[in-house]
């Protein structure tokens, strides 16, 4: 099994609610640039800083 077929067998098993988090985390690794005047730094620890509250954000959003 590829890596591709392995990564949509795990995003199938998702709950509705993470698809689109997924979807947003892998629009953002295709992304060659960032947005002008952004700190790759700064980009990176807002990633890690969503992805660490994402729990967080799932309970908000299902409230």
């Amino acid at each position: 099994m590829t890596n591709r077929e392995k990564l949509v067998q795990e995003v199938e098993t998702l709950p509705d609610s993470m698809v689109e988090t997924v979807l947003e985390f892998v629009r953002s690794l295709k992304q060659n640039e960032l947005p002008e005047g952004v700190n790759p730094k700064v980009w990176e620890a807002y990633l890690a800083s969503k992805r660490e509250r994402e729990e967080v954000y799932r309970r908000l959003a299902n409230s």
